[in-house]
């Protein structure tokens, strides 16, 4: 029931999308949404004696993860989740739809297997739709790996939180230009990328809201103002109590240093329900060590421990 009720929600929020109106033609190859092209993704972490767990989880191809691992030295209590797709990559009608629960008192860490490549599109879109829940003392650390918009891809993104005022949520988005070394794309040539997140309070009163519509083909985006000479955004939104703003965001000096790559800063979110830190750079890699600076200073203020070392490969 859950994941019809997911789906149906993603095709009525891309029916009425208005940036989406002029990709509303079916695939002459698969319909959108038909078995096989909706994903579909649950996952409940619960606290069961001193650690957490996947207690449940849900899914319909080609959404799946693997088992819960324990492999965060710092924080060995956490199970941490990969998810996979068994497409590889995201094609025109697809959908998917990711649902996590955070049972009070529990934590873990979510990521994907590598990065999401969204490929060339001559009908409609692909589309996502996340629900997020975190109950009370809860922990949950959300960081994908980046999104590739191929040349000619359409993809629309929305993301919605219910947050408990003692909770915590660390969700991470990194964007690329596309496939700025490969000769047919050279990069910033998607047709559309519509990524919207919101988030209220377990009472049902709003913290704040975040849209960005990319349309570099009509809006440029390499432009002064805009990404400038940048190829690569990241997004991190910390949503945690009032009490540990004031110690991260004084350990978040911002930075523009050309000559690495990298541009980057921290503010407060509205109504005092957490931050937000943006990084530009000029590859993945600068974003995303800006990026984990960030998560490092908010997890040492916020839990007490620290960040492994990268992996060799992420």
């Amino acid at each position: 029931m859950r994941a019809a009720q997911a789906l149906n929600e993603i095709a009525r929020i891309g029916r009425e999308a208005p940036e989406l109106a002029a990709y509303q033609q079916e695939p002459p190859q698969m319909a959108s949404g038909i078995p096989g092209k909706c994903g579909y993704l649950r996952l409940e972490f619960a606290r069961r004696g001193q650690r957490s767990v996947l207690a449940h989880m849900e899914r319909r191809a080609p959404s799946l993860v693997q088992r819960a691992l324990y492999w965060d030295e710092a924080m060995p209590h956490m199970p941490c989740v990969f998810m996979i797709s068994t497409s590889g990559c995201l094609l025109q009608g697809d959908r998917q739809a990711l649902d996590i629960h955070m049972s009070a008192g529990a934590c873990g860490h979510v990521t994907t297997q590598a990065a999401t490549k969204i490929h060339a599109m001559s009908h409609n879109y692909a589309a996502q739709h996340q629900q997020i829940t975190l109950e009370e003392e809860s922990y949950l650390e959300l960081l994908p790996d980046p999104v590739i918009p191929h040349s000619g891809s359409r993809y629309f993104s929305t993301t919605q939180v219910t947050i408990h005022p003692t909770a915590t949520l660390l969700y991470g988005e990194i964007v690329t230009s596309g496939r700025k070394h490969h000769a047919a794309d050279g990069g910033f040539n998607f047709d559309l990328y519509s990524s919207t997140i919101g988030a209220q309070a377990s009472d049902g009163a709003e913290l704040f809201s975040e849209r960005y519509l990319l349309t570099p083909k009509t809006q440029p985006l390499n432009i002064a103002g805009v990404m400038g000479s940048f190829s690569v955004f990241g997004n991190l939104i910390l949503l945690t109590p009032m009490r540990h703003h004031a110690a991260i965001l004084q350990r978040t000096l911002p930075v523009y240093d050309a000559t690495a790559g990298i541009a980057c800063g921290a503010s407060l979110l509205p109504n005092q329900c957490g931050l937000i830190f943006k990084a530009l750079g000029d590859e993945a890699h600068q974003v995303k060590s800006a990026l984990r600076a960030f998560w490092q200073v908010a997890r040492e203020e916020i839990t007490g421990a620290s960040l492994m070392p990268a992996f060799l490969w992420r």
